[in-house]
């Protein structure tokens, strides 16, 4: 079967491998659609250090099941739309002892600690087959990255008499915001690039900050009457937006934190104990998440046209990556079709 592989920083290319066979407890999916994301790019860039190269990369899918093996429960069947959980979960940890198993300490994430499903066919086990309804296997493909913003929402324990401010406009950012405003918050959205604040506004933001252009510090101020936001879920990973959440959220407020920064932050650690914070992480997503996306995106509201950037076959892949390293901020997602 063709694979797309990432053998070295800035080498991508298609190899053959063998079709993997299905056994006990597992499923055979026929991959149709794979994006690439944030960690694909900085393993194109050499910049992830979670990765051993080569690697197959992808992990935001959408497929169908192909065949059912042995000792799956009923509740599958051949031809079905699905996504991937792509998350592992060992059981015994402190996460997983908790219940939060997107957190497990020894996940392996595929495509970042093992292999990925940029490829023609996968074999999962079946507890980590997501049936997706009348959704489409392209559109599928959207469920993951948008389940990530999903949770940090779920772990700021957002309600609806609150100003929820999103820093970073992406797609993880775009699944925060939608999920803020299903939760009824009022949703602040802050980017550099106008055309990801009117998408923002389309999921429902209400108010837009351009950081590059406007003072954030002073929207803020005036939208929350001097109050600043009730939440701050940071979705960039620079220092500069976790610092950004840490000034703009208001007293006795909560910071999500959903971006690796790849350097130190030097904090104002006052405002920690002044404002009596709660600052949290926010890892991958819960099946729970997954759900609310599907049922989300089962509604018909969601702007998967502009959420879908570009789709290559895999032969272009490495020309799609180019593309996107050259111009970042134009990218929501670029899909790769088996």
């Amino acid at each position: 079967m063709k694979a797309v592989q990432i053998v070295n920083p800035s080498e991508i290319k298609v190899v053959e491998l063998e079709k993997p066979v299905v056994g006990a407890g597992e499923v055979l999916v026929r991959i149709k659609y794979v994006g690439f994301c944030g960690s694909d790019l900085n393993t194109f860039l050499g910049r992830n250090p979670m990765v051993k190269l080569p690697v197959i990369p992808g992990h935001e899918v959408g497929a169908v099941i192909e065949e059912i093996g042995p000792d799956v429960p009923a509740g599958f069947e051949k031809g079905e739309s699905v996504t991937l959980n792509p998350y592992t979960n060992c059981g015994k940890c402190a996460s997983c002892r908790n219940g939060r198993v997107n957190a497990c300490e020894y996940n392996e994430t595929l495509g970042v600690q093992r292999n990925g499903v940029m490829c023609e066919y996968a074999v999962l086990p079946w507890t980590k087959i997501i049936p997706a309804g009348n959704i489409s296997s392209r559109d599928c493909a959207l469920i993951e990255p948008m389940s990530v913003g999903f949770h940090a929402v779920s772990r700021a324990q957002v309600t609806d008499n609150e100003y929820v401010m999103v820093i970073g406009c992406g797609m993880i950012g775009i699944g925060a915001i939608v999920r803020a405003a299903l939760r009824g918050a009022t949703v602040i959205a802050v980017d550099l690039d106008d055309e990801k604040l009117e998408l923002a506004k389309k999921v429902g933001a209400s108010y837009m900050i351009n950081s590059k252009t406007e003072n954030v510090h002073e929207q803020v101020q005036e939208i929350t009457e001097g109050l600043g936001a009730d939440v701050v879920i940071e979705a960039v990973g620079s220092p500069a937006t976790y610092i950004m959440a840490v000034d703009e959220v208001g007293f006795t407020g909560r910071v999500v934190c959903i971006g690796y920064a790849k350097s130190e932050v030097a904090f104002q650690t006052k405002y920690f104990v002044q404002k009596e914070l709660d600052i949290r992480g926010s890892r991958n997503a819960l099946p729970a998440d997954f759900r609310a996306v599907i049922n989300y995106m089962e509604t018909g509201d969601c702007p998967v046209e502009e959420l879908i950037t570009k789709i290559v076959q895999p032969e272009k892949a490495l020309e799609a990556m180019k593309e996107w390293v050259s111009n970042p901020g134009k990218v929501f997602r670029i899909l790769v079709e088996l």
